[in-house]
């Protein structure tokens, strides 16, 4: 091997680390400023090239141009299959070379994917990005992911994993300013738990922050970034802030006053590359420096860590040492690929409802059959989609299954012509080259469009001439001139508000209003005011009406599958929360329709996220979901339709039957709120887990081995699984356990274990699951720790989280937590239990515990008073107004047992205060409650 090279870095032969030091060691500091953002630039004198940090790639690679595009998270989440998503990750990291071959300095190989946010509630409008609200599935998919992106070669990789969002990431209303209260248990056997798979067990080596705070800290700046990532988890790669986050810090959170302040923080709390402006965000760095805010060798650590990360990539080694490099264009949607993308649509189809088996449809013996509904024709995209290189509908699947016989297809959609109630003239008789509609005459024949209503007041108009969307695009003109309903603001959505007399208005997407000008001798623009004139009035003539069209359909049919959902860019996505958890009201009433005139009908969401289907679940006796699938989406539905492939998509989020089962969009605390399967009491309209099957499944010999005396122990579990239909079919073996004995609320029930399996007909299989002694555990608020508790652990096994086929019980010789001593400084945020209060950031450092509305108090459970119990020394602030602390026994009306007034000190003036205390021991319990803007840090009693 020659080592004949100018600079060590060069010499492959010599340790990583020794190399990477090296390289940064030779940048000017200028060079070191200008490679701490996204796009790092070109070094020639040492042979460095421009390179970007981030492609995006949730589920294929995204805003390139053509790429394989498989279903959405939220849908692969649903195929229970981390041996599926290694081999979906390896496609990705292949088509992202050959992309990066392509232009290196713009394709970057550090890919953003995948989304690991919990997803403790359906109505986030990014649902669709994230795998689930539970951590075990999220971790064990992810981590999958991670290790098909990156590759199985023990030195280069193929591209690298870059995770979303760290952490408490998961409502978009003010994500950018808001925080989220997170106590400790919530964050380490929740939202943290989730993920430390894809770095432990995937080796992630990379991962973004995400825009909210944490406990009133940004999480840019939040410790656990270097405490728990880098540190806990040894991730040895490097972090990233998301885009506009690190001037967001002032801007939106109004946390630091000068970019200066902000970007000397965040990296040095592990920030190592800046997505975000470059000129402002290298000036703020100069500055810092200048001021010792940071030094160099603080740009230094994070260069070593985004450089590294880029010779692992092959970048200063021969191609002929990296096996990754020359990739073949031909792997660019290669038909292999297709047909993985066809494997995972088939995987994550849930079969949610199947009465008297009225599926499979029976290709053989049906002639006729009628699609029906606003997605029947359409493959849709979203944000973080690729182009795809093809699309098949499901009215291209089911054709092909029944070639030779009858299929109609009706959208269900209103098709209409506009007029200005100004002068009665048609919309669009005199539309000019841009597509830009005008109001003829009333004797003008208008432009027909058919109306998507898609809920919420949002609706599409597509032009039945030309195919096209209007849209108001330039925000000046309205124009029949978008190919589809896509963009960061989705200007293709107008609001259709009725006015008396059968006159409406037509809002945009940002609810201007749209006028005729000059009674419509004009083309249609958007107004400048807000004014409601004749020439922003319009009626319709109804040319087709969609639901007549749709029931005429179904009468001549002998089936009729109705196909509805989501538009992934319309009333949910990124920086948009969901306003409901309903299907379009119309969608409802549609299928209602078609239900009363065929009753034999077969209902299909598909959709980014749950649904409450109540009104669809009581009459329709089949009914399936999937997500936004990508290319082969028609081709796996109709599989599953005729037979052709059993289902077997598990849920990976409870569906609610209402929305008033969820507490407040920004409650995170999935233990007091009964958020997810884990505590939910309530009756959900499907299960976590839930998914049903064309095949039939016995379970049986459940036999456990205990092994778990101590957190390095294990439980394995063994049971056979026999498919008794006459079909093949995968099984979603799901393990879950449940804690009796416990000295805190434990879940409802957890997962711990899962495979998906292929059984033959009649075949059995025997299983076998280990749960690692830590999954058990329990994070210790009184030692901030995690503790395998001596307890009575049930295991139970089955098809969904609802279906426990074989259960049993074993004790576990684990630790019993001791009494708390409050003779020792304690956290206010380690509290057993609390009422209106929140968690807020003392900038002395940690948390504390502040008022979140009258009446606050906090709790702290089973005390040893052997240390004393005279006198509380508590560090508090007065905030702006000031207020009491008073402390009881007991419960939140016990004794008052000390108190003490708190003066007004401003936000973040600590001081400490001493409480004399009269009868405290009599009691285990204690609590103290807060009143007007006083803040709890911590405390100690002696």
């Amino acid at each position: 091997m020659t080592t004949n090279t100018r600079f060590p870095f060069e010499n492959i032969e010599l340790p990583l680390e020794e190399r990477v030091t090296d390289l940064v060691s030779r940048f000017t500091l200028e060079e070191k400023i200008e490679s701490m953002v996204q796009y790092q630039p070109e070094i020639e004198r040492l042979g460095v090239k421009a390179y970007k940090h981030g492609t995006e790639a949730a589920h294929g690679m995204a805003w390139l141009g053509e790429a394989t595009t498989f279903p959405q998270p939220i849908g692969l989440g649903c195929t229970w299959n981390p041996v599926l998503l290694k081999e979906i990750g390896s496609v990705i990291g292949d088509e992202a070379r050959v992309y990066f071959q392509r232009n290196p300095a713009i394709n970057g190989l550090t890919l953003w994917a995948p989304t690991v946010d919990m997803e403790r509630d359906p109505r986030w409008g990014r649902t669709e990005e994230a795998y689930g609200e539970d951590p075990k599935l999220t971790g064990e998919l992810t981590a999958s992911l991670v290790q098909g992106i990156q590759g199985d070669h023990p030195l280069y990789f193929k591209a690298v994993a870059t995770l979303k969002h760290f952490i408490g990431n998961n409502n978009e209303i003010n994500r950018g300013s808001c925080s989220a209260s997170i106590d400790p248990r919530n964050m380490k056997e929740y939202y943290q738990a989730a993920f430390k798979p894809a770095f432990v067990k995937g080796g992630a080596h990379s991962m973004m922050t995400s825009y909210n705070s944490v406990n009133g800290t940004p999480t840019i700046l939040h410790e656990d970034v270097n405490k728990v990532v880098k540190e806990e988890w040894g991730m040895n790669g490097f972090i990233v802030s998301d885009a506009g986050d690190l001037l967001g810090i002032v801007n939106d959170h109004k946390y630091y006053d000068s970019y200066k302040d902000a970007v000397a923080h965040s990296i040095k709390a592990g920030i190592d590359s800046i997505t975000d402006d470059k000129e402002k965000s290298c000036a703020a760095i100069r500055e810092a420096l200048e001021e010792g805010l940071l030094t160099e060798q603080d740009l230094d650590k994070a260069l070593i860590n985004t450089f590294r990360i880029r010779f692992r990539l092959g970048e200063f080694d021969p191609a002929d040492q990296n096996p990754y490099a020359n990739m073949p264009e031909s792997k660019l949607c290669a038909p292999e690929h297709g047909e993985l993308s066809l494997q995972a649509a088939r995987e994550s189809i849930v079969l949610l409802k199947n009465e008297n088996n009225a599926l499979p449809l029976n290709k053989e013996k049906l002639n006729s059959v009628a699609v029906i509904g606003p997605l029947a024709d359409v493959v849709y995209r979203d944000w973080y989609s690729g182009s795809l290189p093809y699309k098949v509908t499901p009215l291209d699947g089911v054709k092909s299954k029944l070639e030779g016989k009858t299929v109609t297809y009706s959208s269900g959609n209103d098709r209409v012509i506009l007029k200005s109630a100004a002068n009665g003239g048609a919309i669009g008789a005199a539309a000019d080259n841009d597509g830009r509609l005008q109001a003829g005459g009333a004797e003008a024949v208008g432009e027909t469009f058919e109306v998507t209503d898609w809920g919420w007041g949002s609706c599409t108009l597509e032009s039945k001439a030309s195919g096209k969307l209007l849209t108001s695009a330039d925000d000046v003109n309205i124009a029949a001139a978008a190919n589809e309903a896509f963009g960061w603001y989705v200007k293709e959505v107008f609001k259709l508000d009725a006015q008396e007399d059968n006159q409406f208005t037509i809002r945009t997407w940002n609810g201007k209003l749209v006028t005729a000008p000059n009674g419509g001798a004009d083309s249609l623009v958007v107004a400048e005011g807000n004014t409601i004139g004749p020439n922003e009035l319009f009626t319709k003539d109804v040319v087709i009406d969609g639901i007549a069209e749709a029931v005429a359909a179904a009468k001549a049919a002998e089936t009729a599958i109705v196909i509805v959902g989501n538009n992934p860019l319309i009333n949910g996505k990124e920086e948009i929360d969901r306003p409901g958890l309903d299907l379009a009201a119309s969608q409802n009433e549609l299928i209602s329709a078609v239900y009363a005139a065929n009753p034999n009908t077969v209902v299909v969401v598909i959709g980014s996220y749950p649904f409450t289907l109540n009104e669809v679940n009581a009459q329709i006796p089949a009914i399936i979901y999937l997500s936004h699938a990508g290319q082969e989406l028609g081709n796996a539905l109709a599989d599953v339709l005729f037979g052709d492939y059993s289902p077997a998509g598990r849920l990976n989020m409870t569906w609610y039957k209402s929305e008033e089962q969820l507490t407040d969009l920004m409650d995170y605390d999935i233990l007091k709120g009964k958020r997810t399967y884990l505590y939910f009491d309530g009756e959900p309209l499907y299960p976590f887990g839930h998914g049903l099957s064309y095949g039939s499944f016995r379970y049986s010999g459940f036999v456990i081995a205990n092994n778990a005396t101590s957190m390095e122990g294990e439980v394995t579990v063994k049971l056979e699984v026999t498919n008794e239909a006459s079909v093949k079919a995968d099984e979603v073996v799901q393990l879950y356990v449940r804690t009796e004995g416990s000295r805190v609320q434990r879940p409802l029930k957890k997962l711990v274990g899962f495979t998906r399996i292929s059984l033959l007909p009649g075949e059995t299989k025997n299983v076998q699951l280990i749960v690692p002694a830590e999954e058990l555990a329990m994070w210790d608020v009184t030692r901030g720790r995690f503790c395998l508790e001596a307890a009575e652990y049930t295991f139970t096994a089955g098809g969904s989280s609802a279906d426990a086929k074989v259960s049993a019980s074993i004790r576990i010789d684990g630790e019993t937590i001791p009494a708390r001593d409050l003779s020792l400084q304690t956290s206010a945020e380690n509290y057993d239990d609390y009422a209106n209060v929140y968690l807020d950031e003392s900038k002395e450092g940690g948390t504390c515990v502040r008022l979140s509305q009258p009446d606050g108090w906090i709790k702290f459970a089973d005390i040893d008073w052997s240390n004393g119990s005279s006198t509380m020394e508590a560090r508090v602030s007065g905030g702006s107004n000031g207020g009491e602390l008073t402390i009881r026994t007991g419960s939140a009306t016990g004794a008052v047992v000390g108190a003490c007034r708190v003066s007004p000190s401003g936000e973040q003036q600590w001081q400490s205060v001493s409480i004399s205390l009269s009868g405290a021991g009599n009691d285990n319990n204690l609590v103290i409650s807060l009143s007007g803007t006083v803040k709890l840090s911590f405390f100690q009693i002696h």
